[in-house]
């Protein structure tokens, strides 16, 4: 049966290609959030052609969501002929923005050498193209299959997903018993299974001043020096006890296996909005800094905020005038889905068929919409499997292998025939 499901997508090597190329040209660029309901609803012509049912579902109330740039996500169905349990391949199709350095048209989805150019191809664009011909290739070899399969195509998850896959977890899209089984197809190598993530903690930092002529500084309190003193301590303190702690997630790259944390941005002082390169001759009464902390699987929540609040508190304590405000921006926490579960066990004995080798199993550094699967629809059995490499996502000439999409769906729908039918050969 495997043979067969490897030569039904095979078969539709050029379809693969071609749905690629068609998602790249739509310019889901994430921040605003263009081009998502056109986007969404050739999803949903596609999807409906082979059979599925499908709806487009706004994600009214999250950030960023109006009517310039609704937050529009697809969600397709298909029932097979008697009870079972349904499967679901969830991508995401915002993508972040071009950027510089593209020696091609980053929304042209250029073939070429063996590969599809274009920002989204790689993350995750040709996942989602791999899952559709997965899907629609077991569906010509088993047309009487049991349970169902669900394809969704969701929004904003480079923003946090808030307006994509939580949104519609929220209303039990991702949940039992409408759900048992969720594939994500994102771009960690084709012959790894992610079975997770490390937790994030977004915060936002304020520290307060006192306005003063720019010219008697003396007069007024500097916000951007208490920052400065900030940064001081985290540099001195937090980093380095940072970089000691140590996961036995299989967390990659290497780098990531230790926690870690990243300062977003900082903005103090005056605007120079209208007068670019003029700032009003002002002492710096606020400033704001955003931090980004990773953290592992060993590690609590509430620790992860102390250190950061501990430092905090010591400043204001021992430095004149320091005062701070602190507000969370977002919390997940790690989680990481175990390798006997039935999703993982069925893409790993397809992996074996198809690349004649055992599975890596990785975590992944940063989040993706498994967080919401997780915390909101509380269904575990998840993990990201896809084509591409993690390492070109949001890069230049961002690419992904016709080959490896191609490998990839023959991995998809091996698995999902296991998942379905109980039958892994």
């Amino acid at each position: 049966m495997n043979q067969q499901l490897a030569k039904a997508v095979a078969d539709r090597a050029d379809e693969i290609v071609n749905l690629t190329v068609d998602l790249i040209r739509f310019p889901t660029v994430n921040p605003p959030g263009e081009a998502y309901t056109p986007c969404a609803e050739y999803i949903a012509r596609d999807l409906a052609r082979r059979g599925f049912e499908t709806r487009l579902i706004r994600g009214e109330g999250a950030p960023g969501d109006n009517d310039r740039y609704p937050r529009t996500n697809v969600v397709a169905r298909r029932e097979g002929n008697r009870p079972g349990p349904t499967v679901h391949f969830n991508s995401h199709i915002d993508v972040v923005e071009a950027g510089e350095g593209w020696t091609v048209d980053p929304f042209a989805g250029t073939v070429r050498d063996g590969k599809v150019f274009g920002r989204g191809a790689c993350d995750m664009k040709g996942g989602l193209a791999a899952s559709v011909i997965a899907v629609d290739a077991f569906l010509a070899i088993f047309p009487d299959f049991p349970g169902a399969i669900e394809i969704s195509g969701t929004v904003d998850e480079e923003s946090g997903g808030f307006g994509g896959v939580a949104h519609l977890a929220k209303q039990g899209f991702f949940s039992r018993p409408r759900v048992d089984h969720v594939i994500i197809p994102e771009p960690l190598n084709k012959d790894r299974i992610c079975l997770g993530h490390r937790g994030v903690w977004w915060a936002e930092i304020q520290t307060h001043g006192a306005i003063a002529h720019g010219s008697m500084p003396f007069l007024g309190d500097s916000a951007i020096r208490h920052m400065g003193a900030v940064l001081e301590a985290f540099e001195q303190e937090l980093f380095p006890a940072l970089d000691r702690k140590q996961t036995s997630m299989p967390v990659v790259p290497e780098g990531a296996r230790r926690s870690t944390m990243n300062i977003n941005s900082i903005h103090g002082g005056q605007t120079e909005d209208h007068f670019p390169g003029l700032p009003s001759p002002n002492v710096a009464d606020s400033c704001r800094m955003v931090i980004d902390r990773r953290f592992l699987i060993e590690e609590d929540i509430a620790e992860v905020k102390s250190e950061v609040t501990a430092i905090l508190d010591r400043l204001k304590r021992e430095r004149s005038r320091f005062d701070y405000h602190m507000r969370d921006l977002m919390e997940v926490l790690p989680t990481m889905t175990e390798q006997d579960a039935p999703v993982p066990q069925a893409l790993a004995a397809a992996i074996r068929d198809v690349f004649g080798k055992e599975p890596e199993y990785v975590i992944s550094p940063g989040t993706y919409d498994q967080k919401h699967v997780a915390r909101l629809g509380h269904l575990h059995d998840c993990v990201a499997y896809g084509p591409g490499v993690l390492d070109l996502a949001h890069q230049p000439d961002e690419w992904v292998g016709i080959d490896d999409m191609i490998q990839s769906a023959t991995v998809m729908a091996m698995g999902l025939n296991a998942l379905l039918r109980g039958v892994n050969a």
